[in-house]
């Protein structure tokens, strides 16, 4: 039992005749008899009362009537659905990200839904370690790194250009530094996030090849958190420039340049290589295009060849 043969049934039943059902679709009436026997044939029932030569419907025919207006109701409906999943008035956009670079996502999020509000958006909040396996388990259509996966089956999309900055408050005795030497820092106490990643073993290895002690005394479970202690006249910390734009231009806190450490990584987006992406994934990605072409510099949107 397919639709056609469906829809044959129901233009039988509506016009009350196999030749008037033959011209409304367009068929001959032989081909609209045949589609009408096999259906019959298929569910072991006689549909229509042959006698009577008004197409009256049998016991049989009545209940299959029901059900075949709703099948064909539910392919209008999908047919719509899929439609508008194409215009982009439904649909939904997952992508995972951690505290970090959910923050570079909040503009271009603003955009994007200002441009397309009936879209749903849903950010899940994961481990950087962890996004390239939800990317791949489906459990998400785009992912953001700061780093770049080494796995075939993922395309990463550069899209932002970040840098190390070491923030201190506004008091403290570096905050007026032109810039300091990672030497001047050993004596420093740095409030850290307690977040292994590349970045953090990048800056270990600095100081080691400078032979100065990293005295990391406080390590707190978030960036905001790190920030908020140092604002508080807590020690110094390095973090991602991106993360603390609106405490530098507030003047809550103070950057410093340090001459060794000129650090700088970018945000990806990656996606399953092989992926059909929805309708909202790639609108998405074309207004991360044009949000880079429009914006400049340190946002970017260059595909990247291979893993690393």
């Amino acid at each position: 039992m397919d639709l056609f043969q469906l829809e044959t049934f129901l233009a039988v039943a509506e016009e009350r005749s196999f030749s008037r059902a033959a011209a409304r679709l367009h068929r001959t009436q032989p081909a609209v008899s045949q589609a009408i026997s096999k259906l019959e044939s298929e569910l072991g029932e006689t549909l229509f009362e042959r006698s009577m030569r008004d197409g009256s419907l049998t016991d049989a025919g009545e209940v299959l009537r029901e059900y075949a207006q709703k099948l064909i109701n539910l392919r209008s409906e999908a047919t719509s659905a899929l439609q508008e999943l194409r215009s982009l008035h439904r649909g939904k956009l997952s992508l995972a990200a951690n505290e970090y670079t959910c923050l570079y996502l909040l503009p271009v999020l603003d955009r994007f839904r200002r441009h397309h509000p009936r879209i749903q958006v849903v950010i899940q909040r994961s481990l950087a370690s962890r996004i390239p396996d939800d990317v791949l388990a489906h459990s998400v259509e785009l992912g953001v790194l700061s780093f770049r996966p080494d796995d075939p089956q993922l395309r990463s999309i550069a899209v932002y250009r970040d840098t190390l900055a070491l923030v201190v408050n506004p008091r403290h005795k570096l905050a007026r530094a032109p810039e300091v030497t990672i030497r001047e820092l050993g004596s420093e106490m740095f409030v850290a996030h307690n977040v292994a990643s590349p970045q953090r073993a990048k800056v270990h290895e600095a100081f080691r090849r400078h032979k100065t002690a990293l005295r990391i005394e406080v390590e707190l479970p978030s960036l905001d958190a790190v920030k908020r202690f140092v604002e508080m006249g807590n020690g110094v910390a390095l973090v991602p420039g991106l993360t603390v734009q609106h405490e530098l231009a507030s003047g809550a806190l103070v950057q410093v340049p340090v001459k060794e450490l000129q650090m700088e990584r970018k945000l990806r987006l990656v996606h399953r290589r092989q992926a059909s992406l929805s309708h909202a994934a790639l609108a998405f990605l074309d207004e991360v295009e044009r949000y880079a072409n429009t914006t400049g510099d340190p946002f970017t949107f260059q595909m990247e060849r291979g893993p690393a």
